[in-house]
């Protein structure tokens, strides 16, 4: 799926304190923030001088459930089922965050945490969605700085991600975030694309399990 990859700044508005483990996580951004203003950095918009305002919200009920699925269906290789949508947004609900334009919804995030064997916490970004029209406007990369801040938050050592190899908007906003590609794999989607795996290091490394070869 595609990703918005533009330069945003977030101005936020009544932030909680932020996570000090890691500088890949804006230190002004909070996972618990409900309002933002996105100052869209497009060419039209800079003539104009317009800053449009997204709220952000988590998962709350099977209600949202219909809108997170027509929002990622629309742009993925392999169709999910229902149940994998349930299997995340219910074991982790504070890890899905939507972004509203009013009422609308134009923007999700959906992720999970983990343990290893060893005790070690794994975050793993499953889904990322931004309609359309709403890309290039820092969308998709607020709804990441704050999955990786909740994760952070409750501890995770390491963040991972798989995404198309033909996806470079998605590659690029990822290694924008402090990603780095560990391994290829191949034809691993249903299309045949190759994908790439990546990840986020936050802390404690030499606890992490080891990449498979």
């Amino acid at each position: 799926m595609d990703q918005d990859v533009s330069e945003a700044v977030l101005v936020e508005k009544n932030l909680f304190p932020s996570i000090g483990e890691t500088d890949l996580v804006d230190k002004n951004h909070s996972a618990y923030q409900k309002e933002a203003v996105l100052e869209d950095k497009t060419k039209d918009n800079q003539k104009s001088g317009e800053e449009q305002q997204f709220t952000f919200c988590e998962f709350h009920d099977e209600s949202q459930l219909k809108v997170l699925q027509s929002l990622i269906d629309k742009e993925l290789s392999e169709p999910y089922s229902i149940y994998t949508y349930r299997y995340f947004v219910y074991n982790w609900p504070d890890l899905c965050f939507f972004a509203l334009d009013g009422d609308r919804f134009v923007g999700v995030i959906v992720c999970k945490m983990e343990e290893t064997m060893e005790g070690v916490q794994i975050g793993y970004i499953a889904m990322l969605a931004v309609e359309v029209e709403y890309r290039k406007r820092g969308i998709g990369k607020a709804l990441s700085e704050m999955a990786i801040e909740t994760m952070a938050m409750k501890d995770a050592a390491m963040i991972s991600l798989e995404t198309e190899l033909t996806n470079k908007p998605a590659l690029a906003l990822y290694q924008s975030l402090g990603f780095i590609r560990e391994r290829r794999l191949l034809r691993y989607y249903m299309n045949g694309v190759d994908a790439f795996r990546l990840k986020l290091v936050l802390h404690d490394s030499s606890m992490l399990p080891l990449s498979e070869d």
